[in-house]
C-alpha cells in the first residue's frame, strides 16, 4: 500500500497506512474518531471454538493498541463449501462469545468458498481524536514495556509436528486468548507515548515499525524478554515458520545484534505472534507504575535518539 497515491481529498484521516500502525483512524468530529482494523489467518488451534476466540482477540488488540474502544465486528470466513458446518459453527461461536464479553456486537460478515480455512474479523471502534496512541510517538529517554511473553509461532509449529509439550501448548493458548483491554486502559491512564501490538512481523518487525515511524532507535535487551516455555528448544529443533526468514528480510539492515545474542534467540525475536502483547513506549516513571499494575508486563529496553541502526539488540 505504500506505493498507492496520497488521499488528499480529506484531512480527517488521522492515522492511515503510511506508518504501518495497528489500525486506521478517521475523524468524525472534534470528539469522536472511528478506529478500524481487519485481520484474518489460518487455524492456530485444533479446537474450533478456541480458534474463534483467538481470532477475536487478535483483531480486538489492534483497537486496544491505539487506545480505542471497540464497538462492532464483521466476521470474515474462508471455508470449504463441503466442509463440516458444525466446525464452522463452533469457530463463529468462539469468536462471538469473546467479542460479546468485551461488549462488542457482531453485525454480520462475509464468507468465501476456500479449501484452506481462514477466519478473522473487521473491527470498528471509537477514539477521541486527541487521545490516539500511535506507533510514531516514541521519544528518546522512554522505556520499552512488553505485556506478554513471545513464542506462539514456534509453539504452534511445534504442535503441528508433535514436538511441543502440553505445558507449552497450554501457555501459548493462555496468552493468545488473553485480551489487551486492561493493558490498554492502564496504558491510557499513565499516559503512553507510543504503542503497537506484536503480531505477524514478530517483536522485532513491529519494533522496527515503531522506530521508523518515530524516527528514533530502540535498544532492546534480549535477556529481559519473556519467552513462553520450551521456545528456544523448539527453535533448535527447527520448529520455525516462514515468518522467521520473511521478518528478517523485512527489518533488513536496520538492526544490529550484539555477538552474545544467539541465532536461536534472534529467531524468537523474529517469531510471528498471534494475539501477542503490546509494546509500549513510556516515560521512565510511568513505565515503573505500569508494570506494577499489569501482571506479566516487563521492561525490555529503552528509546534513544536516532543512530545508524533503528534497532540495537544486546
Amino acid at each position: 500500500m505504500s506505493k498507492l497515491p496520497k488521499q488528499n481529498f480529506t484531512e480527517d484521516v488521522l492515522v492511515g497506512f503510511e506508518t504501518s500502525d495497528d489500525a486506521g483512524v478517521f475523524r468524525l468530529n472534534d470528539q469522536i474518531g472511528l478506529v478500524q482494523t481487519v485481520d484474518i489467518f489460518t487455524p492456530v488451534a485444533d479446537e474450533p471454538e478456541i480458534y474463534g476466540q483467538i481470532a477475536a482477540i487478535n483483531s480486538l488488540n489492534d483497537i486496544y493498541a491505539m487506545g480505542g474502544t471497540p464497538l462492532t465486528a464483521l466476521s470474515i470466513v474462508c471455508y470449504p463449501q463441503k466442509g463440516d458446518w458444525d466446525v464452522l459453527g463452533k469457530i463463529l461461536l468462539g469468536g462471538q462469545k469473546t467479542l460479546n464479553k468485551e461488549k462488542v456486537a457482531v453485525l454480520g460478515g462475509h464468507s468465501v468458498d476456500d479449501q484452506e480455512i481462514k477466519f478473522g474479523y473487521a473491527i470498528t471502534g471509537i477514539i477521541h481524536p486527541k487521545r490516539i496512541i500511535k506507533n510514531s510517538g516514541a521519544k528518546a529517554g522512554d522505556i520499552l514495556v512488553l505485556t506478554k511473553p513471545i513464542g506462539t509461532g514456534v509453539i504452534i509449529t511445534g504442535l503441528k509436528f508433535e514436538k511441543a509439550s502440553e505445558k507449552a501448548k497450554k501457555a501459548a493458548l493462555n496468552i493468545m486468548t488473553k485480551s489487551a483491554k486492561n493493558a490498554s486502559k492502564e496504558m491510557q491512564k499513565v499516559g503512553a507515548n507510543a504503542c503497537t501490538d506484536i503480531t505477524g512481523f514478530g517483536l522485532l518487525g513491529h519494533a522496527f515499525e515503531m522506530a521508523k515511524a518515530s524516527n528514533i532507535t530502540l535498544e532492546i535487551e534480549s535477556s529481559k524478554i519473556p519467552l513462553l516455555p520450551d521456545v528456544l528448544d523448539l527453535i533448535q529443533q527447527k520448529m520455525l515458520t516462514r515468518g522467521d526468514k520473511n521478518n528478517r528480510e523485512y527489518v533488513g539492515k536496520s538492526i544490529k545484534f550484539n555477538k552474545n545474542v544467539t541465532r536461536e534467540m534472534q529467531s524468537a525475536l523474529f517469531d510471528p505472534q498471534t494475539a501477542g502483547g503490546l509494546l509500549i513506549s513510556l516515560e521512565e516513571k510511568k513505565a515503573e507504575q505500569y508494570i506494577e499494575r499489569i501482571e506479566g508486563a516487563k521492561i525490555i529496553g529503552r528509546v534513544k535518539s536516532k543512530k545508524r541502526f533503528l534497532l540495537k539488540v544486546d
